[in-house]
């Protein structure tokens, strides 16, 4: 719950503002010096760069200290999720500011969700006019994934995934990212790479599916080799597909696909499109929403596009929804989502 102090700040057009800046997003890097003038136009507000972990800690923690009303995230997924991260783990909900995003990232799947699309120059002009106009805040609400296994400390994100995914992202990080391309452009080429490669049979490497078992309150559910399993808060992934058909009213949504499901390219198209409730679990496709996630692996798996290692013994690799958490979105277009 966003305190009263600070809605009322907002809705007078005069919140204290701070601007976290990462210069190495995707997007951003070809386009620095643009963005950085439209960032000094925010009125009231303080620009903090940042390129690492470290800096985006020391960064959030002067803004807390400063007793900022609105966080405003410049960056991509990898930087929302390190701001969640550290939030999370320093300060209670109330004493959040509230939180926008500007996508200035490769993929931007959290800023898309919210509906927040466009240059980041864009949405910045968007988030001036909006403060200058004295209008009501507009917020939208979001859980967030808590990912946690004994020993290691808590990662917050808001996308999980784990087999085909993980290894996508981790092989697009070091070879097509390279060639600056961003955006869907990026997601597709990755997206048709690997349906080639599935077309083509390959099972090894960057196409190796995960061994995994999934347990429910200490009881195993499934257990086998996996394709891919992802988990997600948002409404919404790339390109606005929703690849997930659970009914249950919980906020975490689940889906995962078995290494040796019928028919996997017609079914990888339907679950793409959004036609996942044609798909049926024992042909190797199920999705579900729940409030708790646990799984037994020794594989890696990413956050937001961020890469970790999960070894069973430690225990399960548990997933919760934290949250729920608000979000500003500056266009009245968005507060629909």
């Amino acid at each position: 719950m966003i305190e009263k102090s600070r809605m009322d700040r907002l809705r007078s057009g005069a919140p204290a503002t701070g601007l976290l800046f990462n210069p190495l997003s995707g997007r951003i890097r070809k386009r620095k010096d643009a963005i950085r003038r439209a960032l000094t136009a925010i009125p009231g507000a303080v620009c903090r760069e940042v390129t690492n972990a470290p800096e985006i800690n020391a960064s959030v923690d002067a803004f807390i200290d400063a007793g900022i009303d609105l966080l405003v995230i410049v960056g991509g997924d990898g930087t929302v999720q390190g701001v969640l991260c550290h939030l999370f783990a320093t300060q209670p909900l109330a004493k959040w500011p509230m939180l926008t995003v500007v996508p200035g990232g490769t993929t931007n799947m959290t800023a898309l969700d919210l509906g927040i699309c466009g240059s980041p120059e864009s949405i910045l002009q968007q988030l001036r006019d909006y403060l200058l106009k004295q209008t009501p805040p507009l917020l939208l609400e979001r859980h967030v994934l808590c990912i946690e296994q004994s020993g290691a400390a808590k990662v917050y994100g808001m996308f999980f995934g784990v087999g085909l995914i993980a290894r996508a992202v981790i092989f697009s990080q070091s070879k097509i990212k390279q060639l600056g391309i961003t955006g869907e452009i990026y997601s597709a080429i990755i997206t048709v790479g690997y349906i080639i490669g599935l077309i083509l049979g390959r099972r090894h490497g960057a196409w190796a599916p995960v061994q995994l078992s999934i347990i429910d309150k200490g009881i195993e559910l499934h257990r086998g080799t996996f394709a891919f399993l992802f988990a997600s808060t948002l409404d919404r992934l790339l390109f606005g597909m929703r690849p997930y058909w659970g009914q249950e009213q919980e906020p975490l949504h689940v889906t995962f696909v078995r290494q040796k499901s019928k028919r996997p390219l017609r079914s990888l198209f339907q679950l793409l499109s959004g036609r996942g409730d044609l798909l049926k679990e024992k042909d190797g496709y199920h999705s579900c929403n729940t409030r708790v996630l646990e799984l037994r692996m020794d594989d890696v798996y990413i956050v937001d596009g961020e890469s970790y290692r999960a070894t069973s013994q430690d225990g399960p690799l548990r997933i919760t929804a934290a949250g729920p958490i608000s979000f500003l979105v500056a266009n009245s277009a968005n507060a629909d989502s």
